[in-house]
This record gives C-alpha cells, sequence and structure tokens, in this order.
C-alpha cells in the first residue's frame, strides 16, 4: 500500500464489484418499497455515501463521467426527498 493511500480506499478496491453491485441493489429495492419516511432515509443514506465516494474520486475522473455521476446522484436524493415527503 502507498503511503498516501487511505487503508479503507484499499479494503475497497479489494471488494467483489457483483457483490457490492447485489448489495447495493438490495438496499435501492427495499428503499423503494419500504414504507414513506423510512426508504427515504435508507436512500439518503445511500446518497450520502455515493457524495463521499464522487468526492473521493473526483480527481481522477473524466469530465464526462462526473457529468453522469451528478446526474444520477441528484436523480437519487429527489427520489429520497420525493419519498420523505
Amino acid at each position: 500500500m502507498q503511503r498516501t493511500q487511505r487503508p479503507l480506499l484499499a479494503r475497497l478496491a479489494r471488494v467483489n464489484p457483483t457483490t457490492v453491485f447485489l448489495a447495493t441493489l438490495v438496499l435501492v429495492l427495499v428503499a423503494f418499497f419500504a414504507p414513506g419516511p423510512v426508504g427515504g432515509v435508507l436512500l439518503l443514506v445511500l446518497a450520502a455515501g455515493l457524495v463521499w465516494l464522487l468526492a473521493t474520486t473526483w480527481p481522477v475522473q473524466s469530465p464526462a463521467t462526473r457529468v453522469i455521476r451528478l446526474v444520477m446522484l441528484t436523480v437519487l436524493i429527489a427520489f429520497a426527498l420525493a419519498k420523505l415527503s
């Protein structure tokens, strides 16, 4: 591990991408079908994690990737706020 690399990011890099995708899919489906505020809070927790990941990887992403990720994050937060209302 490089001296500037964070231990959490090194652990995340070793996680199986399929496992992460399936776990995230389950979380999103549970949040969509959970009643009212519970689903909204779950989606906001997911959005917070994605904001952290986006901020961490921002310097190494291309401008097109940044735009796509920001749009998807905005849509996720809009769904979360709609569930909370």
